[in-house]
C-alpha cells in the first residue's frame, strides 16, 4: 500500500536531486556557452578601468570598437574554417594583398572605389576556392597549404605595392570618409536596437512554438523573455553610452550585422548544420549524406572573402596600404580572437559571436596596456597568456565530452 505523503516527498527529493544533478552536469560539461569569456571581458574592463578611468570613457570605447572591426571581420572567417576542423594561416596576407590591390587600383590605375572593392573581394573568394580544392581534392593539410599561401601572397603584396612600398588613399575618398568618420545617427542607432530585439524575440518565440508542436524540449517563454530583456538592456546601454561621444560607427554596425547573419546561417540553415556536422565528425557527416567537399570549400571561400574585406577596412581606417598591412601578427590575432571567443581548434564547436567577443578581449588588452604606457612586448605576453588559457579550457572541455 502506497503512502501518498511519502511518495510526494520522495518525488520532490528526486526532482530536486535531478535538477541539482543536471546543473552539476551542465557545469562539468562546460555547456556554459559564451558566459565565461563574457565574464572575463567584464573583468578585464573592470581592472583596466580601475587602473585608468579613461579606459572606460565613451570616446575611448568608440575608438576601441572601431579598432576591433578589421581584425574582427577576419576572425569571423577564421571561425567558419575552424568549425569544419581546418585552419587558415594566410588570412593576414590575404587582407594585406586586398589593401594593396585596392590602393593601386584606386590611386595608380584610377579605378572607381566600388569597382576596386568588388575586385579585391573576388580575389579573396578565388584564394579561398583554391584552398578548398587543395583540401578536398588533394587531401593536403590546411596548415601546410595556407602557410605556403601566407608566403606567396605576402610576396605578391610586395610586388603590387612596388618599390615605394606604401600608397596613400585620398582623404576625400568615400571609403576613407565612411570608415574614419561615418557614424549612425541617434535615430538610426536606436532603430537598429529595436529591430535587433524584435527579430531576436520573434525567432526565439517561433522556435519555441515549433518545438512545442513537435513535442521537443523548449527553454520556455519565461527564459526567452529574460534573454530578450538582457539583450535589450545591453544594446540600449551600449548605444546610449557611445552616443555621448561620436556614437556607433558604420563599420561597427557592418561587423555586427555580419556576425548576426553568419550566426543565423549557422543555427537556422541546412548549411550551418552541415558545417557543424563536418567539424564534429567528418566521416559520420559523409555517411549521413552531407556534401562534405562543398561545405569545406564554402568555408574557405567565406574565410578568405572576410579577410579581404578586413583588409579593405584596414586600408580605409589608415588611409593607406603599405608593407605592414596584414602583417605577421594579423593572422595570429584573428585566430586568437576566434579561439579566445570559444571556437574549438578541433572543429564542430563555436559561434559567430566568438569573433565579436574574442576580438573585444584582444583589443581591450591592447588598448588598455597602451593607455598604461606599457610596451608591445607586454601586450604580446598578456595576449598569449589569455590564448593559452582559452586553449587549455578547450582541451578540458573536449576531454570531458570524450569520456
Amino acid at each position: 500500500m502506497s503512502v501518498p505523503g511519502r511518495t510526494s516527498g520522495l518525488s520532490g527529493v528526486s526532482t530536486s536531486a535531478s535538477f541539482s544533478g543536471a546543473v552539476v552536469a551542465r557545469v562539468r560539461g562546460a555547456h556554459l556557452g559564451m558566459l565565461p569569456i563574457v565574464v572575463a571581458l567584464v573583468l578585464i574592463w573592470a581592472v583596466l578601468g580601475a587602473i585608468n578611468p579613461a579606459f572606460l570613457s565613451a570616446e575611448n570605447l568608440v575608438n576601441l570598437t572601431l579598432q576591433s572591426v578589421p581584425t574582427g571581420i577576419i576572425a569571423l572567417g577564421v571561425v567558419l574554417v575552424l568549425l569544419v576542423g581546418q585552419i587558415d594561416l594566410s588570412v593576414g596576407s590575404v587582407s594585406g594583398l586586398a589593401a594593396a590591390v585596392l590602393a593601386v587600383g584606386t590611386v595608380t590605375l584610377g579605378w572607381p572605389v566600388g569597382l576596386a572593392v568588388v575586385a579585391v573581394l573576388v580575389i579573396g573568394a578565388l584564394v579561398g576556392f583554391a584552398y578548398g580544392v587543395l583540401s578536398t581534392r588533394l587531401g593536403l593539410p590546411s596548415f601546410v597549404f595556407t602557410l605556403a599561401g601566407l608566403l606567396v601572397l605576402a610576396g605578391v603584396q610586395l610586388r603590387v605595392l612596388g618599390p615605394d612600398g606604401s600608397i596613400n588613399l585620398p582623404f576625400e575618398s568615400w571609403l576613407v570618409r565612411t570608415v574614419q568618420q561615418g557614424f549612425l545617427s541617434p535615430a538610426a542607432a536606436w532603430a537598429v536596437v529595436v529591430v535587433a530585439v524584435v527579430v531576436y524575440a520573434g525567432t526565439r518565440v517561433v522556435d519555441h512554438v515549433r518545438r512545442v508542436r513537435s513535442e521537443l524540449p523548449s527553454p520556455g517563454l519565461a527564459r526567452i523573455a529574460v534573454h530578450t530583456a538582457v539583450l535589450a538592456a545591453v544594446l540600449s546601454v551600449t548605444v546610449a553610452y557611445l552616443g555621448t561621444a561620436r556614437g556607433v560607427g558604420y563599420t561597427v554596425a557592418l561587423f555586427v550585422v555580419l556576425v548576426v547573419v553568419v550566426d543565423v546561417l549557422l543555427r537556422r540553415t541546412r548549411w550551418g548544420r552541415s558545417v557543424r556536422a563536418v567539424g564534429g565528425n567528418r566521416r559520420s557527416a559523409l555517411l549521413a549524406g552531407v556534401p562534405v567537399r562543398s561545405v569545406v570549400v564554402s568555408c574557405f571561400v567565406a574565410c578568405s572573402t572576410f579577410a579581404a574585406l578586413g583588409g579593405v577596412l584596414a586600408a580605409g581606417r589608415l588611409a593607406a596600404a603599405n608593407q605592414g598591412t596584414g602583417g605577421a601578427d594579423t593572422y595570429l590575432l584573428a585566430i586568437a580572437a576566434a579561439v579566445i571567443g570559444g571556437t574549438s581548434l578541433f572543429g564542430g564547436r563555436g559561434s559567430a559571436w566568438s569573433a565579436l567577443v574574442g576580438v573585444l578581449v584582444i583589443q581591450s588588452i591592447a588598448n588598455g596596456l597602451t593607455m598604461l604606457n606599457l610596451d608591445l612586448a607586454t601586450r604580446y605576453i598578456v595576449t598569449g597568456g589569455v590564448l593559452l588559457l582559452a586553449i587549455v579550457v578547450d582541451m578540458m572541455i573536449r576531454g570531458r565530452r570524450e569520456v
